[in-house]
């Protein structure tokens, strides 16, 4: 039984979006809601992670200073060294204590990514790998029945099932051998019975071969003939019940990427990805990532990292649903790094805080002087 993230997304993030689709019928409703739902859990996790990143940030140079202090006192010594260093970082705290509360999370994130990459968001694709041989030596293969991992379909609102592409001869054929693709649901219900009993359900599944082009061929309906030997990947879809449903300015929630072939940009897209990019850039402010240090490089990795980041979704785009999702979950993060930024410093850091303080007043107090000429003045002789 899977426990990773397929069952979070089937048990969990699907039931979500099925009890907000039937309080208020919009699927775009229900990934505001179901990302709300996943961040508000996530919540002490995160403010674990950030009052640590706050923490780290202050004590960090004094610790450098001390860590340094330390290297030169016991430089013939390494031993000693290494045990005073621990004592040190042990005193002033591990900044990668602050990774973990993430690697908790991650996999709650990664299922709610999933869960809007599919039905009913966008298209659920399946992959199947097929092999032709020569016919002499297909009759020395026991053949055996060939199934994809089951997805869940959307097959109308608030309905889905799970359904998989199977083979039922097998993925290993012979030239000049045929069979057929099918969608089937775990107890053997053909998809096509599934669409028959909601006519209002237009769902076309597509076939495309993605290898081995030219070593068998396929029509609409999924019949396959093996031409040459060699191996064949072919990807199947299912489009998504949501996929062309709109939400606010959003035309269409299983859009994939900003520009067209034809050159027709997509405003909507293009201005929830700036809208990341900025969600992160003032994150980053927020949390003081952005802050003027002593290392230049860093100060500028750090003001790019937005830019990359949001221009990688017009290299690697995404569906529309789950660009929306990324953007509500970094405002949801800004306004809490925002609002943990405000807490009080525990009394420790305070005095830490006051220190470094008073040390940059001195450093930025100058006594006036008049610079010395460089060059001499000629004297009377």
């Amino acid at each position: 039984m899977d426990f990773g993230i397929g069952f979070l997304s089937n048990n969990v993030m699907l039931p979500i979006i099925d009890l907000f689709y039937s309080i208020v019928p919009s699927y775009g409703l229900a990934i505001v809601a179901l990302t709300l739902v996943v961040r508000f859990a996530l919540y002490p996790l995160s403010a674990g992670s950030i009052r640590n990143m706050r923490r780290m940030r202050i004590v960090q140079p004094l610790m450098q200073k001390r860590m340094q202090e330390v290297k030169e006192r016991y430089k013939d010594d390494p031993q000693k060294q290494q045990e005073e260093m621990m004592k040190t970082q042990q005193e002033f705290g591990n900044p990668l204590a602050g990774c973990l509360p993430l690697l908790v999370q991650m996999p709650v994130l990664l299922a709610l990514f999933a869960t809007l990459r599919g039905s009913p968001f966008s298209s659920a694709n399946y992959t199947v790998n097929l092999q032709v041989f020569p016919a002499e030596q297909i009759e020395r293969i026991q053949p055996q029945a060939f199934a994809t991992a089951p997805q869940n379909i959307y097959i109308s609102d608030g309905e889905h099932v799970k359904v998989t592409a199977i083979l039922p001869g097998g993925n290993k054929m012979a030239v000049g051998e045929k069979t057929k693709i099918e969608y089937q649901t775990p107890d053997g219900k053909v998809f096509q019975q599934l669409l028959a009993e909601h006519p209002e359900t237009n769902l076309v599944p597509e076939w495309k071969i993605t290898k081995g082009e030219d070593r068998v061929k396929i029509d609409e309906q999924g019949n396959i003939e093996a031409l040459q030997t060699g191996d064949v990947t072919i990807t199947g879809s299912i489009p998504g019940l949501a996929s062309n449903k709109g939400f606010l300015f959003i035309d269409a929630l299983g859009r994939v990427g900003a520009i067209d072939p034809d050159g027709t940009v997509h405003w909507d897209i293009v201005a929830m990805i700036v809208g990341f990019g900025i969600s992160l850039y003032v994150s980053q402010i927020l949390s003081g990532q952005n802050s003027t240090s002593s290392n230049p490089q860093q100060d500028t990795v750090n003001k790019i990292t937005p830019v990359i980041f949001s221009g990688m979704f017009l290299f690697f785009p995404l569906p529309a649903g789950v660009l929306m999702y990324m953007v509500i979950g970094n405002i949801f993060q800004t306004l809490q790094t925002y609002i943990l930024s405000r807490e009080p410093l525990p009394e420790e850091l305070q005095k830490i805080v006051e220190s470094q303080d008073k040390e940059k007043q001195t450093e930025t107090k100058t006594i006036p002087f008049e610079p010395k000429s460089s060059k001499k003045k000629a004297t009377n002789s």
